[in-house]
């Protein structure tokens, strides 16, 4: 593992408009070979791939990545706990990089332009959800890996890679005042916190709890307090106290004190469970207040034990779920952050770690994401073992 990165040089966009003015045309800068790591057989580790990218239309960018989260998602779906997925397959919805291209009909994405791509990459465009803005929902969405573009015959292939190909609509801007390796995070785990706690009007005055302290849960945390929210952190023990304060949380309750956990009896306006593990939410519920609601984001990989419905139907609560957010939301939440000063609090990571993290990141060893520094898949080093 190695530290904490520096922000790039600030003459990046300026190198990269010299670059393009001294090789010629863009398609000298588009697909060919592009370095990845991946999956290449069912059960097997991440290994060293060589992916093609598709040759970029009109209204395509062409994103050199920098960074890319490594998400808990990245680990269910590589393993096959999801359900199989065509092979071989590069994982990471959560990537930042340098606009290198861009086709004829993008006016809004010069060269140079620092980027995000999140979880999605197309949608139909015509649905009800989609006309609303909620493409997120959109049953014809395409994941930005393992997902089938109906449009160009890919298998779509994600960020842990140099490169990638993406349509700029759904291509979010990184501002200025976001460090890029911190920032790749929040196009998953900050999206997926900050859409449920916007839905349910949490600002000044909102007594937000968050149950669990992952990935998820320290950007609830962080996010809720900016809003302006109190914030009651629950987690199993106490060997996350100190740092459930250190983010801004006002109160933390050890799920395994039976009497502090009576004692938060009707305190809450809303419950964010990050909880990956199946689990019984009824002791939560009744943290809630009348009208409250609790809020499922993680996706356990095994079913989930029953629970009183009385506690929902005495008091009016809502025990729902929530997606991360849309295109639209996604830039709202990084230009929040940026005002705000949220961050993901991160790990950078290496090429040749990739397989120890994941396995760190199943193991819960992590505060709180792991980040693949794009660098290290760039040379010969990449190709070892491949």
């Amino acid at each position: 593992m190695i530290g904490r990165p520096k922000p790039p040089p600030l003459d990046t966009a300026a190198r990269l408009h010299e670059r393009e003015r001294t090789r010629g045309p863009a398609a000298a800068m588009a697909p060919a070979a592009v370095p990845a790591l991946g999956i290449a057989r069912a059960g097997g580790p991440v290994v060293p791939l060589v992916i093609h990218r598709r040759e970029p239309g009109p209204r395509d960018v062409v994103i050199e990545i920098e960074f890319c989260g490594l998400c808990h998602s990245d680990v269910h779906t590589g393993r096959g706990e999801w359900g199989a997925k065509r092979l071989p397959l590069v994982l990471g919805h959560e990537m930042v990089g340098i606009v290198s291209q861009a086709g004829d009909a993008v006016t809004d994405l010069v060269i140079g332009t620092r980027v995000g791509v999140g979880c999605l990459v197309d949608s139909c465009r015509e649905c009800g959800e989609c006309r609303a803005g909620l493409e997120q929902f959109c049953t014809k969405s395409v994941a930005t890996y393992g997902g089938h573009d109906a449009r160009t015959g890919e298998y779509t292939q994600g960020g842990y890679s140099t490169r990638i190909v993406v349509d700029a609509r759904y291509v979010l801007r990184i501002p200025a005042a976001l460090d890029p390796a911190a920032a790749a995070p929040l196009l998953c785990a900050g999206i997926t916190t900050y859409s449920p706690l916007r839905h349910h009007d949490v600002g000044p005055g909102s007594r937000v709890g968050v149950l669990g302290l992952g990935g998820l849960g320290h950007m609830a945390v962080k996010l809720a307090v900016a809003m302006g929210a109190e914030v009651t952190v629950l987690t199993r023990g106490n060997a996350k106290h100190d740092s459930a304060l250190a983010l801004g949380a006002h109160t933390v309750i050890d799920t395994l004190d039976a009497a502090a956990l009576r004692g938060s009896r009707d305190t809450l306006d809303l419950l964010i469970d990050t909880v990956s593990a199946p689990h019984d939410v009824g002791p939560y519920l009744k943290a809630l207040r009348r009208d409250g609601a609790l809020v499922q984001l993680s996706l356990p990989d095994g079913p989930m034990p029953g629970f009183d419905t009385r506690e929902l139907v005495h008091r009016r609560l809502s025990y729902t779920g929530s997606l991360i957010g849309s295109i639209a939301q996604t830039q709202e939440m990084l230009d929040f952050c940026a005002e705000h000063q949220v961050a993901c609090e991160i790990e950078l990571t290496g090429a040749k770690h990739i397989n120890e993290a994941w396995d760190r990141m199943v193991a819960a060893d992590v505060k709180y994401r792991f980040v693949l520094d794009a660098a290290t898949l760039r040379g010969d080093d990449h190709m070892e073992g491949a």
